[in-house]
């Protein structure tokens, strides 16, 4: 066997090899007492878009595509899901500070002006978390409305 199937045929085994070691699923059936639902009247086109187009990589729930179970992929979301809930997540939105909460209200409305968020990355993949410009304004509209009203306590 020469250098190059024997390079090859390793990779291969790495490639399955890999695939039992599966990331943690970030699932969660519970709606936390923490969460934004629960301290903030939100409506319900508002939910609908946040629930599409966020909060798959920003709450305890995450909607799994059919490749995450194909590692090194499942590696590179798990990771992406953990950094997006580290800088906000919905479910345990309650619990940050009446700052940091303004300051995340904000973020959203500037993210979602700038245009970047969604992440390019995800709407590539996922079409229907794409934000049409009444979307847009309508997240926006929410997100410095409900920031008015905490800044006004």
């Amino acid at each position: 066997m020469n250098w190059a199937k024997k390079i090859l045929l390793s990779l291969l085994m790495v490639l399955i090899l890999i695939q039992f070691i599966q990331p943690a699923r970030n699932k969660s059936s519970e709606l936390s007492s923490t969460d934004i639902k629960k301290t903030f009247s939100i409506p319900e086109n508002v939910q609908l878009v946040l629930q599409i187009s966020c909060y798959d990589c920003h709450s305890n729930n995450t909607n799994y595509p059919w490749y995450s179970k194909i590692q090194p992929f499942g590696w590179l979301l798990a990771k992406h899901i953990k950094n997006g809930k580290a800088e906000l997540n919905f479910n345990e939105f309650s619990s940050y500070s009446l700052r940091r909460q303004i300051s995340k209200l904000t973020g959203i409305g500037n993210s979602v002006k700038d245009g970047t968020m969604p992440l390019t990355s995800y709407i590539l993949i996922h079409k229907n978390a794409r934000l049409s410009n009444e979307d847009k304004a309508l997240l926006i509209g929410w997100a410095m409305s409900t920031k008015d009203s905490l800044s006004a306590n």
